[in-house]
């Protein structure tokens, strides 16, 4: 081996040492990027899959207080259906009254609305017929100096009655009581159908 060929192979040597640690370095760089990447890679979805959790569980919040707030929603249209079934019933039972007791009421209801004791009652079609005269002369009876009077016309009502003074008008009908009542009444008709 002459000395150009020494050298040349030192070179190659050298070169080669070189480009080997050269190799070297770059993979120990690649692998520590590639793990850096892939701790970032790992914390970044442990950070979504948090963030995901959390996501769900306001959500599964929101669904669950909406559920509640229709819930109490579906039991106070139940609760108001109960209320109104409870004074339509006590309207059908007063309806239902035996003419005498029935006529007694009306009377009493007249009494007790009238301003002059001059009024005319007006009843509706069925009541007239049915129990007319006997509301008249049993309210006149027991409203000493009374002078009520039977008014020719009808009202389109399902009960009760209307006193009537020229322009006048005292609205008792059953309808109107039963609001009036409701209004008053609602709690303590809920608290007895709830308790």
């Amino acid at each position: 081996m002459n000395g150009i060929e020494k050298i040349t192979a030192r070179i190659k040597k050298d070169a080669g040492a070189e480009a080997e640690a050269i190799r070297r370095e770059g993979e120990e760089r690649a692998a520590s990027i590639r793990a850096g990447y892939k701790a970032q890679a790992e914390e970044n979805a442990k950070a979504a899959a948090q963030a995901g959790k959390e996501a769900a569980k306001r959500q599964e919040e929101r669904l669950v207080s909406a559920a509640q707030m229709d819930a109490k929603k579906l039991l106070l249209a139940a609760k108001q259906a109960c209320i109104d079934e409870a004074f339509d019933k006590a309207q059908e039972k007063l309806l239902a009254l035996p003419d005498g007791e029935y006529a007694e009421l009306l009377a009493k209801l007249a009494v007790k609305a009238a301003k002059t004791g001059k009024e005319e009652i007006l009843l509706s079609a069925k009541d007239r017929k049915r129990v007319g005269e006997q509301v008249v002369s049993k309210a006149n009876a027991l409203g000493k100096g009374m002078a009520l009077t039977l008014g020719k016309e009808t009202r389109d009502m399902a009960g009760g009655l209307i006193l009537r003074d020229g322009s006048v008008e005292i609205n008792c009908a059953f309808e109107t009581q039963m609001r009036v009542l409701r209004e008053s009444m609602a709690s303590d008709v809920a608290a007895l159908l709830f308790a």
